[in-house]
Order: structure tokens, then C-alpha cells, then sequence
């Protein structure tokens, strides 16, 4: 039969013998029964050898049998009353063993039931000896539990006070007189651990706002007057306390320096914003501006003394210099119109702009209109440059157009016609894009202020669209100009001959032969048919004859002639004569009496002047190849080669 005293301890004293080790504690006591029965008949005889030898010595002494029987009853006395001596003491102390094993078993319950830990269990088969030794030894280990508990107790609750006297927060609610279980240290250690977490975590934000409300003090010339404030500020970091009430009324306290540095710093920004105002309005020099510029900078209160003190002295010479400021405020207003794609009937609006009598009166009205404007370009600033973009965009591109029209253009080098119409296409992709964007902000902001957005008086997709009415209409009225322009050229190509289109470098001549000399002098130019062109040896151009028939003929080709150094000798009547009409054809006079010119005439127009772009350029001298390779010899031409 076994007594539970404790589960844990019953298991580290053996928790039960197995069959083997039964068996040889068996074996080891049948063995010492053995040897107890030696050792006593041992006794026995050692017994018997003394009374015997006591009984010849007696003999020997000769001491008589009475006596002999006398010493041997003292003998037997003092034998038994050894024994039983012996006897008694070993009875006593397994008394007293039972009596230890009663008392740590008691004990063991109670401390089994002081740590919270399950019963002992105790082997009743063991002697009582080690009973006795095992109970004892586990009474030990639990009572040093026991005060390492306690201690660890004591401890935690130390850290506990300090922390809570920090924080401002309750203890740990553990009874302190009982002895805590390991799960209640652990929970116990955890929330010391987060004490000590959140007292970190506040020390950093305490240390942080007090450097911020130092500075933002002596920014602000601010004395601590209340106690928070000196505590705060004057006091040691760690008699702070830390709690939550305190950290707020910390962040509270930050919040309004804050504010008031936040309230300086708008005074001084509108302080100075006024300032460099009224600089420009009065025209002052950069020399006085300097003498001021030191308190340009900062938000402390003698720098809202010193610029407020700035201040009334410029009104002062506003109040002076009435006029002139009145006028710099109306070219400020312009810029803030022009933003705003006023119309000159908007601008009439604020009559006060024409008025010429310069009161203080007329200058608030000034002040005004501006400050409204301004406020009206700010909330809409994002919108206002997006059309400004718009503009810009369109501007290049009616410049673009505007070259493209410039006949000279042609003569440019280094690929300008490409780069200008890649720069065309991607205008005219850029407008066509921030078109699609604006009229759905315009949309949006037309929602939300329910009202029209307008430009210049109109409605933005209103004004877009008259833009590119505009545009088309002067581009069809450029292309009637240049038809217009081209059938009078015809006419009077048709009527007294081509006028040089391109000119084109002369090469280098020799040296004539006399022959050659006297035969230009004498027939060359009088030689060309009617109604046939001849090069010239001066500007290699074409000029087509006066007259308007074909010979019967059907326009042969001259003979070639060689160009001869005209300066040589003088010009001709005939010549001059041509050349007269030449003058004004270049002049783009033409004289009475033309013929109309034939449909025909039109192929042998000159590229350059009917291309206004590049790709009217490309296309014109694409039809021009087409045509040259269909005929090769024109009607009624004759062309005068170059030796």
C-alpha cells in the first residue's frame, strides 16, 4: 500500500520498484538475515568462551560455587541490561524516524499546496530509514522553492513600485503573502516587461517634446509661467512623471506653441508679402530694401515689431506717393487679368481702373480688386495654366504656319522643311490632346462651381473652336490669294514670258573664237522662233515669247548657241525692251492687252511658287516628275544649252 505526498517528488525518489529490483532487494535481505544469524551465533559462542573462562578463573581463584554462581547472574545482569539498553535505543530512534516521516509528509502537503504543484508519492515498500531520508531531502527542495519564489516575489514587486510610481499606474494585483505559482511570475515578469516598454516609449516622447518646446520658446520669447511649464522645462528628465495624463497635457502644450508660432509666422509672411509690395508699388531702391532684409527671416516677436514698424512707415509713403502707386497696382491688375483671360469688357467692369482722381478711397478699391484676383488665379491656378499652355502651344503652331507660307524657306539647308513639319504633326497632336484634358476639367470645375469657365468672355470650347474657325478662314483666304496670284502670274507669263524662277550658278567660261563672238553678236538672238523660249547666258532662266501662236511648224527646236560675255559690249533695243518686260513681271505688274493663258501653261509653273508647306512642297514636285516624264519636249520652247 503507498501514501500520495507529492506526484513530483515521488517520481524523482524511484516512482515505483520493476519486478527486477524487487527481486534483489529480496536477495539483499535473505543475505543480511543470513549474516545477522552468523553474526549472533557468533555472539553465542563468544558468550559461552567468556563464561567459560570466567568459570576457570574463578575455579583457579578458588572461589566457591555460591560465589562462582553470584559472578555469573552479574554477568547475565550486565549482558542483558546491554542488550536491552541497546534494544531501547533502536526502538527510540525508529520512533523517531516514524515521527520525521509524519512531519515531512505533513509538511511536503502543505507546500505542495503553497506552490500549486501536485501531490508526492512516497514508496511504502522502501525502509523507513529512507522514507525518513527522501522526505526529508523533498522538504528541502520544496522549501528552497518556496523562498526563491517568495524572493523573485519581493522583486518584481520592487520593479513594479517604481515603474507604477513613474507612469502613474496600479500594481501588479498578486497576493503578496502567498506563495505565487510559476504561471503567475511569468505573467508577472510579462507585465513588468511592458511597463518597462511603454516607460521607453513615453521617456522618448517626453525627451522629444520638451527639445521641441524648448526651441519653440525661446523661438517665440516665451517665459514658463505655469508649474507644468517649469516642470517641464527646469526640472530633471527623470523626476518627470510619465503618465498618460501628463504626456497629453504635453502634447496639448506643444500644440499651442505651435499654434502661435504657426500664427507669427503667417503675421510675418503677410507682414513681409505686404512689405515687398509696397517696395515695388513705391519703386524703393535695392539699397533701402537691405537696411530691412535682416528681418526678412524668422518668426520672433521683434521680428513682427520690427517688420509691422517697416510696414507703417511704407504706408506712410504710399499715403506720399498716392499716384504712382495707384498706377503700379493697375499693371499688377493687368498681369493678374491677363492670367485670367479677362476680356476688355470685364476689365471695364472695375470702373475705378479709369479713374483719375488718386485718393486713398481709389487705392482701396485697387487693393481690393487685386486681392480678389489673386484669390481667384490661386483656386483655380492649376486650370488657368493649363489654358496658358494651350496658348502657348498655339502661338507656335500659327508661327509654324506663318513659315510654312514664306516661299524662302526652300532655300534653308540642313533638313528645316522636315523638322518644321515633325514639329507641325507633334503640335498639332500636343493641342489636340490638351484639348480633350481641358474640356474635361473644364467640365468638372464648371460642376462643382456651377457656372461657365470662361476665357476671354467665352466658354473655353467655345473659344477653342472660334480659334480654329479663325484659322481655317485665314488659311482659305491665303489659298484664294495665292491661286488669285498665280492666274495673274500665268497671264502674264503667257503674255510676255516667263520670269526667272530659281537662279542657278553659271559655270566658268573660256575664251571665244572670234567666229563665235561675231556669230552671237550677229544672229543668235534673233534667230528663235516665234513663240519659243530661250535661256539666257546672263541669269539661266526661261523666258517664253509675246506671242501667243504656234507656227506651222509645230515649235522647232533652234539651234544651240553659245553664251558670249555680255559685258562686252552694250545692250541691244530688242534686248532692252524684253529685258523692260522682264522688270515687270519680277515687279508682279502685268501690262494691258494680255492673252488669257491655257490650261497647259499651268505644268510649266515654277514649284516654288505654289508650295506653302513642306508637304504642299513634296507634292507639287512629285506631279511636276510625273509630267516631265510624260513629255519631254514642251510646246513651243526652245532651250539654249551652255557650251
Amino acid at each position: 500500500m503507498r501514501r500520495r505526498c507529492g506526484a513530483g517528488a515521488g517520481a524523482g525518489a524511484g516512482g515505483g520498484r520493476t519486478e527486477g529490483g524487487y527481486a534483489r532487494a529480496v536477495a539483499d535481505a535473505r543475505r543480511a538475515g543470513a549474516r545477522s544469524e552468523v553474526l549472533a551465533a557468533e555472539a553465542v559462542s563468544y558468550l559461552n568462551r567468556a563464561m567459560a573462562e570466567l568459570r576457570d578463573i574463578w575455579d583457579e581463584i578458588g572461589i566457591s560455587e555460591e560465589q562462582c554462581l553470584e559472578r555469573a547472574g552479574t554477568v547475565q545482569m550486565h549482558i542483558q541490561n546491554l542488550l536491552d539498553m541497546m534494544v531501547a535505543e533502536e526502538k527510540d530512534l525508529k520512533e523517531r524516524l516514524l515521527k520525521s516521516i509524519a512531519l515531512c509528509r505533513n509538511e511536503l502537503d502543505t507546500l505542495c499546496k503553497e506552490l500549486q504543484l501536485d501531490p508526492f508519492e512516497a514508496e511504502e515498500e522502501s525502509t523507513i530509514l529512507q522514507m525518513e531520508k527522501n522526505l526529508r531531502a523533498r522538504v528541502e527542495v520544496m522549501l528552497k522553492q518556496k523562498r526563491d519564489r517568495k524572493q523573485e516575489l519581493k522583486t518584481l514587486q520592487e520593479q513594479d513600485q517604481g515603474l507604477c510610481s513613474i507612469l502613474c499606474t496600479a500594481p501588479f494585483s498578486i497576493d503578496s503573502n502567498a506563495v505565487p505559482s510559476l504561471e503567475d511570475l511569468g505573467r508577472y515578469r510579462r507585465h513588468l516587461a511592458s511597463l518597462t516598454t511603454e516607460k521607453e516609449k513615453r521617456r522618448k516622447e517626453f525627451v522629444s517634446r520638451k527639445q521641441q518646446i524648448i526651441l519653440l520658446m525661446q523661438e517665440l520669447d516665451h517665459t514658463p509661467d505655469t508649474s507644468f511649464e517649469q516642470e517641464v522645462v527646469c526640472e530633471d528628465e527623470d523626476a518627470f512623471c510619465l503618465s498618460e495624463d501628463n504626456i497629453a497635457a504635453l502634447q496639448h502644450l506643444l500644440q499651442q506653441l505651435e499654434a502661435r508660432r504657426s500664427l507669427n509666422e503667417a503675421v510675418c509672411a503677410e507682414l513681409r508679402s505686404r512689405i515687398l509690395t509696397l517696395w515695388e508699388r513705391l519703386q524703393i531702391p535695392a539699397e533701402e530694401r537691405e537696411a530691412s532684409a535682416v528681418h526678412m527671416a524668422g518668426s520672433r516677436a521683434k521680428t513682427i515689431k520690427a517688420l509691422q514698424l517697416e510696414v507703417d512707415q511704407l504706408e506712410k509713403m504710399k499715403l506720399q506717393n498716392m499716384k504712382s502707386v495707384v498706377q503700379a497696382i493697375r499693371t499688377e491688375l493687368a498681369v493678374y487679368w491677363d492670367k485670367c483671360f479677362y476680356t476688355q469688357q470685364q476689365r471695364e467692369g472695375f470702373s475705378a481702373y479709369y479713374d483719375e482722381d488718386y485718393t486713398e478711397t481709389l487705392l482701396e478699391l485697387h487693393d481690393a480688386e487685386v486681392q480678389k484676383m489673386k484669390n481667384y488665379y490661386e483656386a483655380h491656378k492649376d486650370l488657368f495654366g493649363a489654358v496658358q499652355k494651350w496658348e502657348e502651344n498655339w502661338k507656335l503652331f500659327l508661327e509654324l504656319e506663318r513659315k510654312g507660307t514664306d516661299p524662302g524657306r526652300f532655300a534653308n539647308r540642313g533638313g528645316n522643311l522636315l523638322k518644321e513639319e515633325k514639329q507641325r504633326v507633334k503640335l498639332q497632336k500636343t493641342l489636340s490632346k490638351l484639348q480633350e484634358e481641358l474640356q474635361s476639367r473644364v467640365q468638372a470645375w464648371e460642376q462643382e462651381q456651377e457656372g461657365p469657365f470662361l476665357v476671354k468672355g467665352q466658354q473655353f470650347m467655345e473659344y477653342v473652336m472660334e480659334q480654329w474657325q479663325l484659322y481655317h478662314l485665314e488659311k482659305e483666304k491665303e489659298k484664294q490669294e495665292r491661286h488669285l496670284k498665280k492666274s495673274r502670274q500665268i497671264e502674264a507669263e503667257m503674255m510676255y514670258g516667263s520670269t526667272p524662277r530659281t537662279p542657278i550658278k553659271r559655270r566658268v567660261l573660256g575664251p571665244h573664237s572670234p567666229s563665235k563672238m561675231r556669230k552671237l553678236n550677229g544672229n543668235s538672238i534673233s534667230s528663235a522662233t516665234p513663240n519659243s523660249t530661250v535661256r539666257s547666258a546672263f541669269r539661266g532662266a526661261i523666258y517664253h515669247s509675246p506671242v501667243s501662236k504656234l507656227p506651222p511648224s509645230g515649235g522647232k527646236v533652234g539651234p544651240a548657241r553659245t553664251p558670249c560675255r555680255a559685258a562686252a559690249r552694250p545692250p541691244r533695243p530688242g534686248h532692252r525692251e524684253r529685258n523692260k518686260e522682264n522688270v515687270l513681271q519680277l515687279n508682279g505688274t502685268t501690262p494691258s492687252g494680255g492673252c488669257t493663258p491655257r490650261a497647259p501653261a499651268q505644268r510649266n509653273q515654277s514649284i516654288n511658287s505654289v508650295a506653302s508647306t513642306y508637304s504642299e512642297f513634296a507634292r507639287e514636285f512629285s506631279k511636276a516628275s510625273r509630267s516631265e516624264s510624260g513629255s519631254h519636249v514642251l510646246n513651243s520652247t526652245t532651250t539654249t544649252a551652255f557650251c
